[in-house]
């Protein structure tokens, strides 16, 4: 199971996480966002290490100010969470990883993403929300025997050590990974790195428990 740590962006902090280890960081460049980071310094960027992902965090941004930003900070993924359609996240696909988001609820219909299969690399799965994920709410994951499409998953929204073992159980051939944000800081932005820790431990437990 991939790790994704999401909502970086003060240069102590982003340093002691990627000490870690995670498969991806995500960067939100979203203003309303309180873990909005329009002006993290390039040369932190620069300085993660080439294990990880460095992942761009858009809601709805146009293709200009998206692409500058892959070009300025040297991203290898992007995240949409907004309403981006198809044809807008294969235009990013020979330049970048691209990770569709899709909030989640009890009435989401799964037959929106089959205009998004062989469009994007990923999905996200996140508790649906006005205010596009960081919520720290979960929604309720028997959901996901819904999906059925080849297109792998993150499973986002409300994940803690409180549900890990719960998540640790969840049997999908698509699911690939966990993204990590609100449920693991200390303030908006600032990751709580013993809690951390110990979701890293336990995922790659359950990693190499399947493995075996």
């Amino acid at each position: 199971m991939k790790i994704k740590v999401c909502g970086l962006k003060y240069s102590g902090n982003v340093e002691a996480v990627t000490g870690l280890g995670p498969d991806y960081i995500g960067i939100i460049f979203y203003e309303p966002s309180p873990r909005y980071a329009g002006d993290i310094d390039a040369e932190l960027v620069a300085e993660i290490p080439k294990s990880v992902q460095k992942t761009a965090v858009f809601v709805n941004a146009g293709s200009g100010e998206i692409s500058a930003l892959i070009e300025r900070y040297k991203f290898e993924a992007i995240q949409l969470h907004g309403s981006e359609n198809a044809g807008f996240c294969q235009s990013f696909r020979d330049r970048v990883t691209v990770i569709k988001a899709f909030g989640i609820d009890e009435h989401f219909d799964f037959g929106l993403l089959d205009a998004y299969a062989g469009h994007v690399d990923y999905f996200l799965f996140d508790t649906k929300t006005a205010i596009h994920g960081g919520s720290g709410e979960s929604f309720n994951w028997a959901l996901l025997n819904d999906y059925r499409l080849d297109v792998p998953f993150f499973l986002s929204g409300g994940i803690s050590l409180d549900n890990l073992a719960e998540i640790r159980a969840i049997d999908h051939p698509q699911f690939y990974g966990v993204d990590l944000n609100s449920r693991f800081e200390t303030s908006p932005g600032i990751k709580d790195i013993d809690r951390l820790t110990k979701a890293f431990d336990l995922i790659k437990q359950s990693t190499h428990e399947v493995r075996s």
